[in-house]
């Protein structure tokens, strides 16, 4: 296996795991050999400009693809065993019980004709085998848990704010008392004060049930609030991957250091927004070497014909032919 981290004993591995769309009879790369472990109770950051291939890792991890996607190497382990993310019917037993999506859109995932208290109801009696009764209580248990008061249960979606329909969402996912919640941009389309609150609470979740997340945003704001660890991503592959503090301290690769340079940030007196010049790959043609050495100031000749490895320094990873410099001594040395 790909040494994604140093401790064997992951709640969940993502082992070179690569995903193909076929588009128009051809074959898109989506995702390319992506590699990663999950701790129990971690809060990891999937960051990157669209079509980097966040939700993508996400929906192949749960099982989720569109049926124009496919796994076409890899595999995903929960616990040391691996998941059937390619067999719908086989991944079911696994979904809600083991890993549980809190999506993007709460108002497009909730179904409008039924009443929400139901809506949460339903996956208990059908995955920890509840009966009405008790399912509804257990409904209601959650989403006082998640701050909504019971008598809101009998509401329909759009009788509800845009912050407490994504609470509704987060008590769906906990309904079957999941180790592993993977959050699709759940605060994007909500305001700053809401999008707090939402963050805290994710927050006070994960640590009163020692939940691991899997956390998909752009707004790098968030992960500083939200995450442990963040992995960036670009075309379809990981190219940083570490601590907050170390990502946002000294990021290594050019693709995070521009990333973090188009935030503004007022309390150090950065006000410009810096945008990253040029556009993603198309990923039907994708560029040889490193995906990003046309957008890359620090771009060398061997980017654009060699693809950097994904290689470890400390306790980070990083994919750029700028720390490769470092001789096998120097590595031994760090502890690498």
């Amino acid at each position: 296996m790909t040494d994604t981290s140093q401790d064997t004993a992951s709640l969940l591995e993502v082992d070179k795991l690569s995903v193909n769309y076929g588009l128009k009879g051809a074959s898109l790369c989506a995702l390319d050999s992506v590699s990663f472990n999950l701790q129990a109770g971690e809060a990891v950051a999937l960051v990157g400009e669209s079509g980097s291939g966040k939700t993508t890792t996400a929906l192949a991890i749960a099982g989720l693809l569109s049926p124009n996607a496919s796994v076409s190497n890899g595999e995903v382990r929960y616990r040391g065993k691996r998941l059937p993310i390619d067999d719908d019917t086989a991944m079911r037993p696994h979904r809600w019980s083991e890993t549980s999506v809190v999506f993007q859109g709460a108002m497009n995932a909730l179904n409008p004709v039924h009443r929400i208290i139901k809506q949460i109801a339903e996956p208990c009696m059908l995955k920890l085998g509840l009966s009405r009764g008790e399912a509804t209580k257990r409904a209601i248990e959650l989403l006082e848990r998640v701050g909504i008061p019971a008598d809101r249960g009998t509401a329909y979606p759009h009788e509800l704010s845009g912050g407490m329909r994504q609470r509704v969402m987060i008590a769906m996912a906990l309904a079957c008392r999941p180790s592993i919640i993977i959050g699709d941009e759940p605060t994007t389309a909500l305001d700053v004060i809401t999008q707090a609150q939402i963050l805290k609470l994710l927050g006070e979740l994960r640590s009163q049930l020692n939940l691991a997340l899997i956390l998909i945003t752009h707004d790098l704001s968030v992960v500083a609030e939200a995450c442990d660890r963040v992995m960036i991503m670009y075309a379809g592959r990981i190219v940083e991957d570490g601590t907050v503090a170390e990502i946002f301290a000294k990021p290594k690769h050019p693709y995070t250091r521009l990333l973090i340079d188009s935030i503004p940030n007022p309390a150090s007196g950065k006000r410009i927004i810096r945008p990253i010049p040029g556009d993603p790959p198309n990923l039907m043609n994708r560029p040889s070497g490193c995906a990003f050495h046309s957008r890359c100031p620090s771009a060398m000749a061997v980017c654009a014909n060699e693809v950097p490895s994904l290689d470890r320094f400390g306790r980070e990873r990083v994919a750029c032919h700028l720390h490769r410099s470092l001789t096998q001594d120097d590595k031994v040395a760090a502890n690498v």
